[in-house]
């Protein structure tokens, strides 16, 4: 299954609720990279049937304070539409993902992730949204999002809250993924309203010999 079409199965059944919160969610968690060569991110998507408007809402890592990182910028996301908030500056991040104009990024959070980590997301009123608690050495055989993004395996993995239940990016897999400029295997933003974007056969050749030369570069192991 694609990540479009898990999206939108998703928002055609209206009835995935948060784990532990017992609400319909309105905003997902839909991928995410703790440590890349070219900086981390996530990627939140609206999974309702209707827009969201992002004013005061907010993301923060396992301190799990609303109003950390503000989302606002955000404006009005439609429903399927995806965004991203990442450590790197929004124009560096659109360049080393080859990403349309369109697509809404947030950059220079300060808020990092780690290898062991949470993801946070609170709406206007400082309520969670949704959360992922992940981390390879803390759940024994779940992913390492290291140089390659996590994706849902299946709709049950939205508002689970288990790493279990997500999948490493490869280059060319059912979700669209592909390198980006600086060797980070993923898809950012490439769900939901908005179409998948082509990727450039230059980016592809650049990345592939980038991959072998870039070294991690990050303060994270």
């Amino acid at each position: 299954m694609s990540k479009q079409t898990l999206i939108k199965s998703v928002i055609a059944a209206g009835t995935l609720l948060v784990a532990g919160q017992g609400q319909a969610a309105t905003v997902a968690i839909t991928e995410w990279m703790y440590s890349g060569n070219g900086g981390e991110f996530i990627e939140f998507t609206n999974i309702s049937g209707s827009a969201v408007d992002f004013s005061g809402w907010s993301y923060d890592d396992d301190s799990r304070l609303p109003g950390e990182f503000d989302l606002s910028g955000f404006g009005l996301v439609a429903a399927g539409e995806s965004v991203i908030i990442t450590e790197n500056s929004a124009a560096q991040f659109i360049s080393d993902w080859s990403l349309s104009a369109s697509i809404k990024v947030l950059g220079s959070y300060t808020n990092n992730l780690g290898r062991n980590d949470e993801i946070n997301l609170f709406d206007n009123g400082g309520d969670l949204v949704d959360q992922l608690t992940y981390g390879d050495q803390t759940f024994s055989g779940t992913i390492r999002t290291q140089n390659a993004s996590g994706n849902p395996l299946t709709p049950a993995a939205l508002g689970a809250n288990d790493p279990a239940f997500w999948t490493l990016s490869e280059v060319g897999d059912q979700y669209g993924s592909y390198l980006s400029v600086n060797g980070d295997i993923g898809n950012p933003g490439t769900i939901g309203a908005l179409n998948p974007v082509p990727v450039p056969a230059a980016v592809w050749l650049l990345g592939s010999a980038l991959v072998g030369l870039v070294g991690v570069g990050r303060r994270k192991s």
